[in-house]
């Protein structure tokens, strides 16, 4: 009766979120439609879904899991390369070749280990709690920050982080400097130090202006089939 009663009370909550957020929420563009399934109850959720992914009620959860995953190795990347390049400690993705304390082989087994524990552990909490946490601890909150606001902000910090990642391997990929070098680079010479003067220019340029377009589409085509169209998918495949 117990069970009942906490999910029939989580229903409601949820129920009554959703009212909330249908009312006057934000989405990734002025004038989108959400998709239906999308209501505003997930943290970070903008309505933004083009190939219909959170579709399928029963893998929702598991996309949602691994976005916040993918985020927190981001921001912890992030961190970890601006604090190196800050000290000088050279080119970040040199950092696995170079030598610690313990030799690549044994580094690579302890590392096998001791993350196949941890993740079986977090795999089992999940199961049985819809918390993401570390051994018995479901959800890790030690300082006791858990809330709807802290868990907005968690999701979109770790989407920065995930663009910022990706813009530093690229970064590192066509010019070959690191974040802090390529800031002072771009600053010294704002006009020649640029992603549009790199070698990859035109291919960067053609990508913003397909991304700035791509919204107008959207809306076009919600406009013309009078937005009833759920499985419309901007990339087909």
């Amino acid at each position: 009766a117990c069970k009942w009663t906490i999910r029939g009370t989580q229903q409601v909550r949820r129920g009554r979120v959703a009212a909330r957020a249908g009312a006057d929420r934000p989405l990734w563009f002025p004038g989108a439609k959400a998709p239906e399934y999308l209501d505003g109850t997930m943290a970070g959720d903008r309505g933004f879904d083009p190939l219909r992914f959170c579709g399928n009620k029963n893998l929702v959860k598991w996309y949602q899991e691994a976005e916040l995953m993918n985020g927190r190795w981001s921001m912890a990347a992030v961190a970890g390369i601006l604090f190196t390049d800050l000290l000088g400690k050279g080119p970040w993705w040199e950092a696995g070749a170079k030598e610690y304390f313990l030799d690549t082989k044994t580094l690579l087994v302890v590392e096998i280990v001791v993350m196949a524990v941890l993740e079986a552990a977090r795999l089992e909490g999940f199961k049985k709690t819809g918390e993401c946490g570390v051994l018995g601890s479901f959800p890790f909150d030690p300082l006791g920050m858990k809330s709807e606001e802290m868990k907005v902000k968690e999701v979109k910090n770790g989407r920065l982080a995930m663009l910022a990642f990706l813009g530093f391997c690229s970064q590192a990929a066509v010019t070959g400097m690191g974040p802090i070098e390529g800031l002072k680079a771009h600053i010294a010479d704002p006009f020649h130090n640029n992603i549009y003067t790199s070698k990859v220019g035109n291919e960067f340029l053609l990508a913003v202006i397909v991304a700035s377009a791509w919204p107008m589409y959207i809306a076009g085509k919600n406009a013309i089939s009078g937005g009833e169209d759920e499985e419309f998918r901007p990339i087909p495949w």
